[in-house]
């Protein structure tokens, strides 16, 4: 791989920087914070009207067609400007649609989506949150030729604004995968507390939604295998959005210590300080080199991509945080107040570590892989 970004992958880094830090300044975060879905309409038909919403789509569905690559590049630049709003959520949707279902239904969803007319979300965890689809045990009961579905799903995230709540359930012992409008009757929706105020959660209840067996995307095996893409495309996307953060941070701390000044001298000459700065260089530096890795690995279908979503996701969920706590403790008394914008990205670090699973769950899946495919080391 090349380990520098392409004249033309710079190009839409810079051009994403510019218009986040035009249409996503701090203060439409914080006003987007306060209310009850994160969610602005304007906001998020600029962002279509760019073709970010389509950015990896086929472009027989609409979309750019772009690598995980470009993706990458976009979500870090989300990250910066801790973008509020269900782009990740839809991402993961859409990878996962991507290789599911017929032509038409592909067709039917991914061109919505690329034009930003639908939002979408994916429903898999339950009471027990473990990001293993084998966890998932809601039922999808047949009746002639529909399924029944009735539980709940959990931390479903942006559940509020989609359209589209694509629900993995069971088929007996067989992973399907449901597409479920949010409107449909029997799904209610309810909004549940959590740390990052920018990308809202809820618990989803489906009290006999029926849903016709045409209408599936994809059944055993196959909604396995396209579970698993997508969720590692959405990953990626969502290391690559803690990456911008932990930039965010860096910048803004070094900057402080150059500035502050203590005793008559900056806080930025003392080495306890300079320590703390290099760390979080160290570490965001390195996960960069591990998102855009993962990133080529997955675009390039190398058989070493699962191994290096999970080394991303296991190597981001610590760097994030231990960043946000560094550049916390280097602004001293302010890094704690509302009013500083330390808080946003701090708080949506914590969210971002869990999410698609923690550093453990996915060392875990190291472990699994290094044992099962000795010979990608």
């Amino acid at each position: 791989m090349d380990f520098d970004l392409s004249k033309p992958q710079q190009l839409l880094q810079q051009s994403a920087r510019e218009f986040f830090s035009r249409e996503c300044p701090a203060e439409r975060v914080r006003a987007l914070m306060e209310t009850d879905t994160a969610f602005d309409g304007k906001l998020w038909e600029a962002i279509a009207d760019q073709g970010w919403t389509g950015l990896v789509i086929p472009e027989e569905f609409g979309g750019l067609g772009l690598s995980v690559v470009e993706l990458a590049v976009i979500a870090e630049e989300m990250g910066r400007a801790v973008l509020p709003g269900p782009f990740i959520s839809t991402t993961w949707a859409a990878a996962v649609i991507a290789q599911a279902g017929s032509e038409g239904q592909r067709a039917h969803y991914l061109e919505a989506i690329s034009t930003g007319k639908m939002k979408a979300t994916v429903a898999m965890l339950e009471s027990t949150a473990d990001w293993n689809p084998e966890a998932v045990q809601m039922k999808a009961e047949r009746a002639g030729k529909n399924y029944r579905l009735s539980g709940r799903k959990e931390f479903v995230t942006d559940a509020g604004v989609a359209d589209l709540i694509l629900c993995v359930a069971r088929d007996g012992a067989d992973l399907v995968l449901l597409p479920v409008s949010r409107r449909a009757e029997g799904v209610n929706v309810i909004a549940t507390p959590g740390i990052d105020a920018t990308r809202k959660l809820y618990a989803v209840e489906f009290e006999g939604v029926t849903v016709s067996m045409d209408e599936a995307l994809e059944l055993g095996r196959q909604a396995k295998d396209a579970l698993d893409h997508g969720t590692g495309v959405a990953t990626i996307a969502l290391c690559a959005e803690m990456l911008g953060g932990m930039q965010w941070v860096l910048e803004t701390a070094v900057e402080y210590v150059r500035t502050r000044q203590q005793f008559g001298r900056p806080v930025g000459v003392y080495q306890a300080v300079q320590h703390q700065c290099a760390d979080m260089l160290l570490a965001t530096e390195s996960s960069r080199s591990a998102v855009y890795y993962a990133a080529w690995a997955l675009s390039e279908n190398d058989p070493s991509a699962r191994l290096a979503v999970s080394i991303a996701k296991s190597y981001c969920s610590d760097a994030a945080r231990e960043v946000g706590n560094r550049g916390i403790q280097v602004h001293g008394g302010i890094g704690f107040t509302w009013e500083h914008n330390l808080h946003l990205y701090y708080k949506r670090a914590k969210a971002s570590e869990i999410m698609f699973g923690d550093a453990t769950y996915h060392r875990e899946q190291i472990a699994r892989e290094v044992v099962d495919e000795p010979e990608s080391f």
